[in-house]
């Protein structure tokens, strides 16, 4: 436990806390769109839910650091590639991902008359959809901390620290979203490139996630501004003679 406090582990666990709140950004958005779907007496439950099954996937893999390890190991050759089992649950992942923000901006655009019984879906169906991309993204998270730290109980306070972080934020997150449509639209479309960019993982060709963050994050800049614009613009038409 001492060695936890030793100088270079808490630049360490710093760093990896860091980087996993930013890795775990993408889930916070997809477990908030989901639950929005829910009545909002239940929001709130399945979004803590949701960041608790995120916390147990995660903690559960790095115990069980030589099955992951193992993952990296060719199962099959596709196209000349070899596929691991690491891979095939990104290529999966991001299938899934691409597909679920799909028929999400799909059901916005096109049978928004019927949002009411779109909002209605099940609690179970909610949840089972939000831990099968927890264990997406929770396998990303972890091969990462493996590769940053070799200390398991750096790996572990990290993990239970920026899970506590976006357990604190996600309401906000979730609110903010569901307030704005666009914002919401938006999400939708960074969930599928995400979704595109762990495919390509899989298929080992490597894009620099520094692009894709930048690029979320000049988005949602334009946004808000876009948002802070038509709010000054509102309020003068409602105020003409001022």
């Amino acid at each position: 436990m001492d060695s936890l406090f030793a100088s270079e582990n808490l630049v360490a666990l710093l760093t990896l806390t860091l980087l996993e709140v930013v890795l775990g950004i993408d889930n916070v958005i997809f477990i908030s769109i989901l639950a929005g779907k829910l009545p909002e007496q239940e929001r709130k439950k399945a979004r803590l839910i949701g960041l608790s099954l995120a916390l147990g996937a995660r903690i559960l893999l790095l115990l069980s650091l030589s099955w992951v390890m193992r993952l990296t190991t060719d199962l099959f050759t596709l196209l000349g590639m070899g596929i691991s089992g690491k891979d095939l649950v990104l290529i999966i992942g991001g299938l899934f991902l691409v597909a679920k923000a799909t028929h999400e901006i799909h059901s916005k655009i096109e049978v928004d008359e019927h949002a009411p019984e779109v909002r209605r879906a099940g609690f179970t169906s909610i949840v089972i959809q939000i831990l099968l991309i927890d264990i997406v993204f929770s396998l990303d998270s972890v091969i990462t901390a493996v590769g940053m730290v070799s200390e398991i109980s750096i790996m572990i306070t990290a993990v239970i620290v920026s899970i506590g972080i976006m357990m604190a934020f996600a309401g906000t997150i979730g609110a903010f979203v569901e307030r704005h449509p666009a914002i919401k639209m938006l999400a939708l479309s960074f969930l599928i490139l995400i979704g595109v960019m762990l495919v390509a993982q899989g298929f080992d060709q490597k894009i620099d996630k520094g692009y894709i963050y930048f690029a979320m994050a000049f988005s949602l800049g334009v946004e808000l501004l876009n948002m802070r614009f038509r709010k000054k613009t509102s309020v003068k038409s409602s105020n003409p003679g001022h």
